[in-house]
């Protein structure tokens, strides 16, 4: 049950906290007055490190189910 609830639990936890970290970055330009390409900037440099994982993620798993 346990690890049936961690399966399940811990990509939506992450989705979540994906959400939420794209959130902080567009409060951040909103309130820095940062204008369009300010804006873009800051998706791309701070949401970089969110990318990684993703990718890393889907590598993983392509990996695993043998699609690679």
């Amino acid at each position: 049950m346990q690890q049936t609830f961690e399966t399940w639990i811990t990509p939506l936890m992450i989705s979540g906290l994906i959400i939420f970290m794209c959130f902080i970055i567009w409060d951040l330009a909103k309130k820095s007055n940062a204008g369009k390409f300010g804006t873009i900037m800051l998706f791309v440099v701070l949401g970089a490190g969110m990318l990684g994982y993703v990718i890393k993620v889907v590598i993983t798993w392509l990996i695993e189910s043998g699609g690679v």
